[in-house]
């Protein structure tokens, strides 16, 4: 029950917030002209993908819009421009819209940061993907070290474990017998430090990215391609020359066919296998935002039709919305677990042949 009322009250939280972004969508134009017509799409995807401030609410202003209240941290920008140098100051600069020029610089069309002389621009500014990411890395990091302390201590070793080493230490267990053991045999030990902290840094990023404010971390192209290629790195430095020998040279199979099958393999170990890593954790963490966003956009759709089928659809809403963020709780578990099994996965293929060679050796021993 406690997470049922929590989920309504972050939903109920969700829903002002948006009510903020929403309600500055359709304003009155110069000379009378008719509201501009509302733009979920656009507003949707504003929210999901990364900036340079973390914005909560707003306040508006209606007689003087400029002295609206924006509740956000805005964030460093870090540039260098070879005939500068380098220039440091604060996201706010550019004001809430982003359109005020400062140092020479000003956001273009795309929200990248440009030089107002057109010069060259290098922009190593800190978003707040980068310093949720971080956030999240330093969670992981007090989290286990702090846990590991107690087991070093004696507790939950001679006596019995306390605080988050029983919400841990059965998900520790469980990527060990389920994920690890089963799918890289022998070698499981050499493995599973990576395959936990791979596990515990998307979820810890999958479960920020669910509260009120925050990046949508694992919902980027960045994020996750950079976990894949980590990935397809430790996959290629495990395999040996049998798993090659099948790739360049698959035996038993016609020349012509090989002609075909060895650029096949070839894609699927450099290409398919960490883009299958990718795409997939990241397309599914967009789909539950791109969702929850919708479910609330319709308030605002059904408002512009007519105020009363507005507020009537305002609980269906939020009941759909709760629901929806019920189901983002367990998928930010099993995206983390699918990622780290299909990485131990491809793993135990790279040394399929060793498995082979030792169950061999064994057979032997035996016989």
């Amino acid at each position: 029950m406690r997470w049922y009322r929590f989920t309504i009250i972050i939903s109920l939280i969700i829903s002002f917030l948006s009510y903020n972004g929403w309600s500055q969508a359709p304003h009155e134009t110069g000379g009378g002209q008719h509201p501009e017509k509302l733009d979920p799409a656009k507003i949707i995807l504003d929210h999901i993908k990364d900036a340079h401030e973390f914005h909560f609410f707003t306040i508006e202003n209606h007689e003087d819009p400029h002295h609206s209240f924006h509740a956000s941290i805005p964030l460093p920008i870090i540039l260098y421009a070879p005939t500068t140098g380098f220039h440091i100051f604060s996201s706010s600069r550019f004001g809430h819209e982003g359109t005020d020029v400062y140092a020479g610089f000003k956001f273009n069309d795309h929200k990248e940061i440009v030089a107002t002389d057109g010069s060259v621009v290098y922009d190593f500014s800190l978003t707040k993907n980068v310093v949720q990411m971080m956030l999240a890395l330093l969670v992981l990091v007090l989290l286990m070290t702090g846990i590991a302390k107690k087991y070093k201590q004696g507790i939950g070793v001679q006596s019995a474990p306390n605080g988050w080493q029983n919400a841990i230490e059965p998900v520790i267990t469980f990527v060990r017998d389920d994920v690890a053991k089963p799918n890289l045999g022998h070698k499981w030990a050499k493995y599973l430090p990576y395959l936990l902290t791979v596990f515990f840094f998307i979820l810890i990023n999958n479960i920020f990215g669910l509260i009120p404010g925050s990046a949508n971390v694992t919902g980027n192209t960045a994020f996750t391609a950079v976990m894949g290629i980590i990935s397809a790195v430790v996959i290629l430095a495990s395999t040996n020359g049998h798993f090659w020998g099948h790739i360049l040279w698959p035996p038993g199979v016609p020349f012509a066919v090989k002609l075909i099958l060895i650029p096949v393999e070839l894609a699927g170990v450099l290409i398919i296998k960490p883009a299958a890593l990718i795409i997939r954790l990241f397309a599914n963490m967009v789909a539950g935002h791109i969702i929850i966003l919708s479910f609330i956009s319709l308030i605002f759709i059904f408002g512009e039709m007519s105020k009363v089928a507005g507020w009537g659809f305002s609980p269906v809403s939020i009941l759909f919305t709760v629901f929806i963020y019920f189901i983002e709780i367990l998928v930010a578990f099993i995206q983390a677990f699918i990622f780290t099994n299909l990485t131990a996965v491809f793993i135990g293929q790279a040394f399929e042949g060793e498995h082979d060679h030792h169950e061999a050796e064994g057979h032997h021993a035996n016989a």
